[in-house]
């Protein structure tokens, strides 16, 4: 779902932004246009002690839209903090709902449930928390409009609940320097289980979203110099066929900057 951006979100942006330069990168719709997408991404370079803000379509990057499953990062914070799930030993029996993916239909743990992206998990979460337990978590936060709220599903896929990819940045720069209002050694541990690769002197941390209609894939790279934050958002008009272009996308942007380097 597509959330209209508020004037109170867009001053929280600003603040958020503020005290970094901000470099509109026209020239990174190659990147797009070579997959056929469109969207927008935000990376935040914040090597060798410089702040450094790039974004290709400001407009789309200051607009709100349902976090999908990148929600599962602070979900499972909101999680450990309440006491849903113990840690990531903890097993959650299958239900034998068959359900699209493979994946998701078998037994999980917190971190195949991460790595998997198994929704059925989460739900239990949600069911656990409840509604207000869940919007004081949010607010708590400062993740995105912080409304949980939900005619019909999840919230976070088909709620009332909306971030832009500047705020995204923001969230996850917060977990980097483990600077959440969650315990330090639960952050570290949402940190350890949406880890997707590393090298000798780097780690990629990332969670993809699909809400069926637009994807993400937000996360960090972690260098020797620093990390290099990335946010990405793209419509998904042709649904599965369109899913890879997500992280294709942010990788040949970190290559052309050097936060990643091809094997």
């Amino acid at each position: 779902m597509f959330i209209k951006v508020t004037t109170l979100t867009l001053a929280i942006i600003a603040f958020n932004a503020s005290s970094d330069k901000i470099t509109e990168r026209t020239d990174w719709g190659q990147y797009f246009e070579c997959y056929s997408a469109k969207g927008t991404i935000v990376i935040l370079d914040a090597r060798n002690n410089v702040r450094q803000t790039y974004v290709y379509n400001k407009d789309r990057a200051n607009e709100q839209f349902s976090p999908a499953s990148t929600f599962k990062i602070p979900h499972t914070l909101f999680a450990l903090d309440a006491g849903v799930v113990e840690d990531e030993f903890q097993v959650f029996a299958w239900d034998g709902v068959k359900r699209n993916f493979a994946a998701h239909n078998q037994d999980q743990t917190l971190r195949s449930a991460m790595q998997n992206s198994a929704v059925w998990v989460y739900n239990i979460f949600s069911k656990k928390l409840g509604e207000e337990k869940a919007r004081n978590y949010l607010k708590k936060t400062i993740y995105g409009n912080a409304d949980p709220s939900s005619d019909n599903g999840s919230y976070w896929l088909d709620g009332k609940l909306g971030i832009s990819s500047f705020e995204q940045i923001s969230f996850l720069e917060k977990l980097y320097r483990n600077t959440l209002p969650f315990r330090f050694d639960h952050q570290r541990l949402v940190k350890d289980i949406i880890i997707v690769e590393a090298g000798k002197n780097w780690i990629l941390r990332a969670k993809s979203g699909w809400q069926g209609h637009f994807g993400w894939w937000v996360g960090w790279v972690e260098t020797s110099n620093g990390p290099v934050f990335f946010a990405l958002n793209i419509d998904t008009p042709n649904r599965l066929k369109d899913l890879h272009k997500r992280e294709a996308i942010v990788r040949d942007i970190l290559y052309s900057l050097n936060a990643l380097i091809k094997r």
